[in-house]
């Protein structure tokens, strides 16, 4: 990889929002590793995503990717609606 690469992370997680105007708040879980105790814990992290299209429902799992900065929070893209919830 030369040094003009980017590497964009990519996260799935759940639509908390869809309140604001072309962006999602997505809920990211991930599972981290007690210091002490080495028991898993489930960890949360609030991402502000841009949706373009304004495609998303509260309750959608979702894939995004970091891009660059759209405003002041929002670092990441919407990429694809992976499942919508069944109603």
């Amino acid at each position: 990889m030369s040094k003009n690469e980017s590497v964009k992370r990519t996260v799935n997680g759940r639509v908390v929002s869809t309140a604001m105007d072309k962006t999602i708040t997505v809920v990211v879980e991930r599972l981290v590793p007690h210091p002490l105790y080495g028991k898993y814990i489930r960890r949360t992290t609030k991402v502000h995503a841009h949706d373009e299209e304004n495609v998303c429902q509260k309750g959608d799992w979702v894939s995004v990717v970091e891009c660059r900065p759209v405003s002041k929070q929002k670092t990441w893209q919407l990429v694809d609606v992976l499942e919508r919830p069944a109603q």
